[in-house]
Formats: structure tokens, sequence, C-alpha cells
């Protein structure tokens, strides 16, 4: 008998490889699971036909033969094929119970129709051997069940392994969404026990975090420090990071003595009109009062024009009006001959549907676009900002209110995980005085310092809830 056992990790590899060992005309006789994976016994048609027909052949050869003569060879080959048979078998228990059903199951009907006359007991044990009979070894079985006349049913092709139909598009993103948040979750779980086995980088983490930093920039940012550094060192390597990745105008000119065309843009209440008065201050201070152009766009807030021309009249400098996008055109037109032209426009939130209108008036070309971010802004608010008004090329900006800031970690963070280059930072209400360039390093060490206690910061115990609910998102190029 030509039967075989093939293993695979899952039932349709078996299958698959008993079909590639027989082809078409495969049958199954059994399956079963094992500790390497599921077994799967299995011959082809052709063979159990052959049996069949030996049985049958066999059969007949000894009806006609009386079993008083049969001699000790034929006795000896019967054991022999009864014993090969149950070698090759080799299957499982319930699958040889089947292949024996059958088998007696044949028998009975070949002795109903009176081809041969053979006994068939209730149980599979052998029968008692009489006189001139031959004793058959008997075959060992776990517990065999009682014997009844049921027709077995033969595996039929329809069994082979079927393919599943394809998955949906939306299944395998969904699918793909998943396992990427499995290992995002396991990642961060890994660093966590990572961190606070090393206490430097369990305390540098958390002074990140009280400072105001995201949890984003923070991991990044500490997944890089070097290995064997002392704490006075790390902390100095962290700043080192944070300045060299915190992009300004520290290696250019002023924005005032710089000069050209701007549009102070951002939020409402955030010290546009305010930080436009300063820079015409300055401009005006370098170079002369005539060297200035104001135009303000907001014909929104009460007041809003009064108070950039009472800045003009306090700077020498006339403040103009443009309702809309040609009077702004004429206006610059006009304006040309001027070193700065300053462009106030009307304070909107980032979800404001006249920001979008407001936007496309700004898109002149020459007008630069300049962000107004409070310093002292909640992270998630000045993230929603910079998106909200982010304009093509290169986002320049300008810190106002940092002496109102609790913390300075958040602006800082925004900037740098959006890559926007610092034109300036201001102060208090004094025109041009409070204004100062963006220095790198001076904001950094401002942000730093150790602050207030207060409700909102954490503890080391909280540290797993920041870094595990963080959504990944990537900063951009960091350079550590």
């Amino acid at each position: 008998m030509n039967i075989q056992r093939f293993t695979a990790p899952t039932s349709r590899e078996a299958l698959a490889k008993a079909r590639l060992a027989f082809g078409d005309g495969t049958l199954i006789l059994s399956n079963r699971p094992t500790a390497t994976g599921v077994e799967v016994v299995a011959t082809a048609e052709d063979t159990l036909t052959a049996l069949d027909h030996s049985d049958s052949f066999a059969n007949r050869a000894k009806a006609q033969t009386p079993p008083s003569r049969q001699s000790p060879a034929s006795a000896a080959e019967s054991r022999n094929q009864v014993e090969d048979d149950a070698t090759q078998l080799a299957m499982s228990t319930l699958s040889f119970q089947d292949y024996v059903r059958e088998r007696m199951l044949r028998r009975r009907h070949e002795a109903l129709t009176g081809q041969t006359e053979v006994a068939v007991t209730e149980d599979v044990a052998p029968p008692r051997p009489t006189t001139g009979s031959v004793r058959v070894a008997p075959v060992q079985l776990a517990t065999p069940p009682q014997l009844k006349a049921i027709p077995v049913q033969r595996p039929l092709a329809a069994m082979a392994p079927v393919p599943a139909p394809a998955m949906s598009q939306g299944i395998v993103d969904e699918l793909h969404a998943m396992k990427a948040l499995i290992e995002d979750r396991f990642n961060t779980l890994t660093w966590l026990g990572q961190a606070r086995q090393n206490p430097i980088q369990s305390n540098l983490m958390l002074k990140l975090i009280r400072a105001g930093y995201s949890p984003t920039l923070a991991r990044t940012i500490l997944e890089r420090l070097p290995e064997e550094i002392g704490a006075a060192e790390s902390v100095r390597w962290v700043m080192d990071v944070l300045e060299r990745n915190l992009k300004t105008d520290a290696t250019s000119r002023p924005l005032h003595e710089e000069g050209g065309t701007y549009a102070l843009v951002g939020a409402t209440g955030v010290g546009k009109t305010t930080t436009a008065a300063k820079l015409a201050g300055l401009c005006a201070r370098k170079h002369g009062p005539s060297s200035v152009g104001l135009i303000t766009l907001d014909t929104y807030r009460v007041g809003a024009h009064e108070q950039l021309r009472a800045y003009g009249r306090m700077l020498g400098v006339v403040a103009h009006l443009a309702h809309d996008r040609a009077a702004l055109q004429d206006l610059l037109s006009l304006l040309g001959n001027k070193k700065m032209v300053l462009i106030d426009t009307t304070g909107l939130a980032p979800n404001d549907p006249r920001k979008r209108g407001m936007l496309d008036v700004l898109d002149l070309p020459g007008v630069n676009r300049l962000l107004v971010l409070n310093a002292g802004g909640h992270g998630d608010t000045l993230d929603d900002v910079v998106s909200s008004f982010k304009s093509n090329g290169v986002q320049q900006a300008v810190l106002s209110k940092i002496d109102e800031a609790a913390k300075l970690g958040p602006a800082l963070d925004a900037a740098i995980r959006h890559q926007l280059v610092l034109r300036g930072v201001t102060m208090g209400q004094k025109v041009p005085e409070d204004w100062e360039s963006a220095d790198a390093a001076k904001l950094v060490r401002m942000s730093m310092r150790s602050p207030a206690r207060s409700a909102f910061d954490p503890t080391a115990a909280d540290l797993g809830f920041f870094f595990t609910q963080s959504t990944p998102s990537h900063p951009g190029r960091l350079d550590a």
C-alpha cells in the first residue's frame, strides 16, 4: 500500500502536500493535530482499488480452500499481510478503526452475497481459533467502539482545500493599521522599561515633559542619548540637541534690517498689531520713518485700524486700510519703494471659515507670511495654528508674549517639529523696545529652567500614560 503521512503547520499546507504527492485522486484517510502542527494520512484512489481487488482475490481463494487444509505457509502469509497492513497504515487510532470497520463490513457484504462465509463479531477483537483455523495476531486498539453496520464514507475530492476569497482593501488596511498599533505599543513599553532602568534617562524624560516638551520629541531625543554619559553631561547634550534643531535667523540680518513685505497672520489676540508696530519702529529708527509702510486688513475688530494708526502717528508713519484684494494691490504698488511694508491682518481661529478668504487675499507676489505665535499657548493649540496657517516654502514665525509664558517648552517644541524659522521674540507692550532677536541657546535655557510645581506637572508614575497614549508621529529630520 502507498499510504503516506504529511505534517505541516496548518491543515491547508498538509492537504496541499498530499495533493502534490498523489495528484487529483488524493484520498484523505485521517487528520489530527500534533505538537508540530497538523498531521494528514493520505493515499491515492488507485491504491485502495488495488487493495479491494487483492482482498476479493484472497477471500475467494480462502473460500475454495478448506480451513483444515490451510498450509502453514498460507497462515504465515496471512499473518504477515495483517502485520504489514498495520505497519504501513501507521495512522491515528480513529483512522485505523475506520479502516478495520470498512474491511469487516466489506467481508459481511461478501458473505451475504454468497462469495464467502466469514463470521463478523460485534467487536473488533479477533475470533477464537478453532480446529484447523489460523490464529491471527490481534492488533492493539485504544478503546475500540462497538461495531455497527454504518457505511464508511470515503473522503471525496471536495475535501481538497478551497482557495479563500480575497479580502477587501479596507480589511487589509485595518489589519495593517492594527499591526502598526500593536508594534508601536510594544516598542513603547519596551522603551519605557529600559528608561526606568536608567535613572539619568528617566530623570531627563521627566524634566522635558515638565518643561512642556511633547512626549514625541522627548522620546526622539532620548533614544539618541549616548550610553555611559554622566548626569551633567547628559543635560548639556539634550540642550545642545534642542539648540541645533531650533532654527533662527542668527546667521542672517535681523528682520527690520533685511526689509521686505510681510503679512502678520495668526490667531486672535496673539499680538499681531503690536508686533507690526515694533517692527515698524525698529525699521524707522534704522532707516527713517519714510522707509516704512503700514497696511491693515482688519475690518472686523472694532478700533483695529485706529490702533495701528495711533502707532503710526507715534512713529511718524501713515497707516492705510485695505478692504479687499484689489485695494491691497493698489497700496502695495503705492508703497513699492519702501524698505519694509507690514500688513496687519484679522485674527482668526484655525477653524474659522473666513480664514481661507483672508489667505487668498494675501496670495500675492512678494508678500511673505510672518506667523505670530503666543509663546504661552498650549501645545495642541500651537500645533493647530501652525498647521492651519502654514504656507509653502520656509515658514517664518515670531514668538510673542514670552514674558507671559509659564513654560516655553510647548512653543519651542512646535517650532522644532514644524521646522519653523524664528525671526524674533517679543515681550511687553513697549514699542519698539520690547523686541529681541531669536537666540536659540537663550530660549532653550529659559525653557529648561525648573518652573514652579503645578497640578499639571506629571510624576514619574505618569510617564507610562504619557507615552503609551501618544500618537506616533515623525517630527522630521532631527540633528542629534
